[in-house]
């Protein structure tokens, strides 16, 4: 399908911004993580999902979970952009009295459909609304997000297992493949490879992508759509970083926060307009 790349770059360069931004404000948190799903989350919220800032608890709107919940930044910036909350109130994520916490909480902020932080969970519960859609006969797809390093964690086997067993196939999980976790490779911590394999295995239709290219993500994306009693996942190949030379396949990113003069210099490099 035609897809406006050039409007979503220019997203998407708003979205990173905003995550060195607040980080850098914040002076914790994620950015290595949050810079890699960048297109991911701005395809999902500004070309495909069904969701209205003005009713965000339609129950017939798509959903989405952030099973990575530490990368929440990238998501407070994409509800922020598509009017869900005001802007400004980015620069108060991890401080005291906010509602921007280090993750996602579904309590304080709008647009938020589930909380997360323990990795594993986030797509258990996309699979229980994946199923509940079913149950309720309702048109709505659900979409969720996992790091690669997250699938070292077991909960996510028991959720693919059943996504599959129950045919769902209105749910979609994308693996934010960038390689990296906080003590290194993910290979060398704890090898998840063939991912494609694992999933394949559990009875999901496996679409592999660079995770970077809108077109790739959004006729991944379509092709999920139209494919018939089983999950998809689209295993999504990132650069841990992206968008910030000094960042980009670091490690050490994955929950530092740059300083002031960093900040400057990653503005510059990711460029744009805002």
């Amino acid at each position: 399908m035609e897809v406006n790349t050039k409007e979503l770059q220019n997203i998407a360069k708003t979205i990173r911004k905003d995550i060195v931004t607040m980080l850098t404000e914040s002076a914790s948190g994620h950015p290595g993580g949050s810079l890699s799903a960048v297109e991911i989350v701005t395809s999902l919220y500004f070309n495909e999902m069904n969701i209205d800032c003005k009713n965000p608890h339609d129950p017939n709107r798509d959903r989405f979970v952030l099973s990575k919940g530490h990368a929440v930044p990238v998501l407070y910036s994409a509800l922020a952009r598509k009017g869900f909350f005001d802007a400004s109130e980015l620069k108060t994520l991890r401080k005291m009295g906010s509602k921007l916490q280090g993750h996602p909480n579904m309590n304080y902020v709008p647009g938020i459909d589930m909380s997360t932080g323990s990795l594993g969970q986030g797509i258990s519960s996309a699979v229980g609304m994946a199923m509940a859609g079913k149950l309720d006969k309702k048109d709505y797809r659900v979409y969720t997000l996992l790091g690669d390093g997250e699938l070292a964690e077991g909960e996510v086997w028991e959720a693919s297992m059943c996504a599959s067993h129950y045919k769902l196939d209105n749910l979609t999980a994308f693996v934010d493949n960038n390689g990296l976790q906080i003590d290194g490779k993910c290979e060398d911590v704890m090898n998840s490879n063939p991912i494609d394999d694992k999933f394949k295995a559990f009875g999901w239709h496996v679409i592999k992508i660079d995770g970077h290219d809108f077109t790739q993500i959004i006729n991944a994306i379509e092709e999920a759509k139209n494919t018939k009693d089983k999950p998809t996942v689209v295993i999504c190949k990132t650069v841990k970083g992206k968008g910030v030379s000094f960042m980009e396949n670091e490690a050490g990113w994955h929950g530092s926060a740059p300083n002031m003069e960093q900040c400057e210099q990653a503005l510059k490099e990711i460029g744009g307009e805002n």
